[in-house]
């Protein structure tokens, strides 16, 4: 008689329900409204079990033997480290360049390290620069006013004999604050010291970015959620007087040749997960491709290494919750919707059609609504980026972040990796969220804060 044995999936639904149990006999007095059963499956059925430092490396549970064939092929693509021309594997780095493979920002598949400039070998962060609309035209219709010679991003590393496009120093100053309790924290901000080849300055008029790579897993889900849910969610014109404005951005669409809604980015910026990684391929590594091709029509990589680096975005598991039943962390997600956070960081979404079967029609928990917002003066980096204006970010997903340190200890939060806790990125957030960081810096007591923190952690 053939044996049936749990499968780590079943394993983890059973804990869970034992675990709501415990936990409702542990917490009578505070009942919960929360579908937890539901949340604790962060991308449907794409969510894996794992909470290992291989967290986000998983391919997505139910790809057919044909996709899980193209996500190795995207792996092998992800992990590749190119070379100077004329090696005969992975040839095309530079001249100019930040870091040589994927994998070499997206650590993992998470986040990068906040480190940047000639110190090391490669960077694993980038510093975007454009010129104010009055100094010159746009690359492309809606788009940044590239600096001469230099374009909208800082190569500062370059093939043998060539000279970098900038030199750059990352040092950071800290700011010290204080909770209504009296605890006091400390919060680092950034400060670059640019130098342009040659030695020259940037120009005074020059607007920067410093921008960290984000983590790469559950892209497939976000892409399928309909545009009309998004242009549903918004309310550029705060219409229904809730402080909260969430607008989409307008970005070029080098495929349509025309502009449509941006959804991945720090700032919304790319309309798809295709364009999001022939950017990448050429603005990070100068390896040309067929979305951003050499001046004579050829390219370093096909379009066939394109094709798969994009599907193993798409097809990449989501981490599962943990600690679900955990009384302190239910606390904590009552207190996150209480104060706010969850007006923005939308709990769940919905998929639409998809060519990858388990990532259509999914109920998912990516903690985002994909919208940017006014993140305030502290955030703000004053450069416009299509319809995104110098104070305004995309809501971040938080699907995953409890894991961040268990896949990249060192790896910072937020668009530039300032935060090095989770407390701290919540106290950097102003503008639109300035209500709830004043909740949680001068109204909630310490347990409370702990509370919110350990609901993020288990995310």
């Amino acid at each position: 008689m053939n044996k049936r044995y749990p499968t780590p999936a079943r394993l983890y639904v059973a804990g869970l329900f034992v675990g709501l149990a415990l936990a409702g006999c542990a917490d009578q007095t505070e009942g919960t409204d929360l579908d937890l059963s539901d949340r604790a499956l962060s991308g449907g059925q794409t969510t894996v079990f794992e909470q290992t430092t291989f967290a986000y490396q998983l391919p997505a549970p139910g790809l057919t033997d044909a996709q899980l064939a193209l996500h190795n092929e995207g792996d092998v693509a992800f992990e590749a480290r190119f070379v100077t021309a004329p090696a005969t594997v992975n040839a095309g780095l530079g001249p100019q360049f930040n870091n040589n493979s994927c994998n070499g920002c997206h650590i993992r598949n998470g986040r990068g390290m906040p480190v940047i400039g000639h110190e090391g070998l490669r960077s694993q962060m980038l510093v975007r620069v454009s010129l104010p609309a009055e100094f010159g035209d746009p690359q492309v219709p809606g788009g940044a006013v590239p600096l001469a010679g230099v374009g909208t991003q800082l190569g500062d590393h370059a093939i043998f004999g060539v000279e970098p496009e900038a030199s750059i120093e990352l040092s950071w100053v800290e700011e010290p604050g204080a909770y209504a309790d009296g605890t006091p924290f400390s919060l680092r901000r950034p400060v670059l010291d640019i130098e342009l080849a040659g030695g020259e300055a940037l120009p005074a008029e020059a607007m920067t970015s410093l921008r960290q790579p984000p983590p790469i897993f559950g892209l497939g889900l976000l892409e399928a959620v309909p545009d009309a849910a998004l242009l549903d969610a918004a309310d550029p014109d705060d219409a229904d007087g809730d402080g909260i404005s969430g607008r989409t951005n307008l970005v070029w669409n080098v495929v349509d040749q025309a502009s449509t809604l941006g959804r991945f980015g720090h700032k919304a910026n790319q309309p798809n997960i295709l364009q999001q990684s022939a950017g990448a391929y050429f603005d990070d590594m100068g390896v040309s491709n067929p979305l951003f091709p050499e001046a004579d029509g050829s390219s370093d990589i096909d379009a066939t290494v394109l094709r798969a680096a994009e599907f193993y975005s798409v097809s990449l598991g989501v981490p599962a919750r943990r600690d679900i039943s955990n009384p302190q962390v239910q606390r904590g997600e009552r207190v996150f919707a209480q104060i706010g956070c969850a007006d923005c960081h939308t709990p769940t979404l919905k998929s639409g059609p998809h060519e990858v079967a388990v990532v259509a029609n999914q109920v998912f928990h990516p903690y985002t609504d994909l919208l940017l917002h006014d993140m305030g003066e502290g955030l703000a980096d004053g450069r416009p980026d299509f319809e995104a204006d110098g104070r305004e970010w995309r809501t971040a997903p938080l699907w995953g972040i409890g894991l961040t340190q268990t896949v990249a200890s060192g790896a910072g939060y937020l668009h530039d990796g300032r935060a090095r806790t989770l407390e701290e990125a919540i106290l950097w957030h102003g503008g639109e969220a300035e209500r709830s960081r004043e909740a949680f810096r001068a109204e909630l007591s310490a347990a409370q804060r702990d509370a919110l923190v350990a609901f993020l952690r288990s995310l």
